[in-house]
């Protein structure tokens, strides 16, 4: 494992996703890949979430984060039962979580990143759910 001043190299801005730290970089779908299968059965992608030809589209998940919830822009840390909304627009992707059920939606800390294809929806999709969804713990 790498010592924490190992996270935050020289050149390359700290990204925060949940808890993680993260590089900045620009994500890219393969032509032809087939998505990682999806770790929860609450996912599903929202009505008229079509990308073709670059417009918005988006996916959403229940989740239950860890001990430290999920940090967002507008009010800090979220924890408990939340819907978890990975958006595409305009060549970006985006992370927002609401509490289930409510109308608010807020940024996730660090939860936008350059998307280069929007075939890559899924795939960022499923590895946000993935980090953020720690029911266990």
């Amino acid at each position: 494992m790498a010592a924490d001043g190992d996270q935050c190299r020289e050149g390359r801005p700290v990204r925060h996703v949940g808890g993680l730290h993260m590089g900045e970089q620009a994500v890219t779908g393969e032509a032809g890949a087939t998505p990682a299968p999806e770790p929860n059965a609450g996912t599903a992608p929202e009505p008229n979430a079509g990308a073709a030809g670059g417009g918005a589209a988006s996916r959403t998940a229940d989740i239950v984060p860890g001990p430290g919830g999920v940090m967002t822009d507008e009010v800090g840390v979220v924890t408990g039962e939340l819907t978890l909304r990975t958006e595409y627009a305009d060549g970006q992707v985006a992370l927002r979580v609401q509490y289930r059920e409510a109308d608010e939606w807020y940024a996730v800390t660090g939860g936008r990143a350059p998307l280069a294809d929007p075939a890559g929806l899924d795939a960022v999709h499923t590895i946000a759910v993935g980090l953020l969804d720690r029911p266990e713990g």
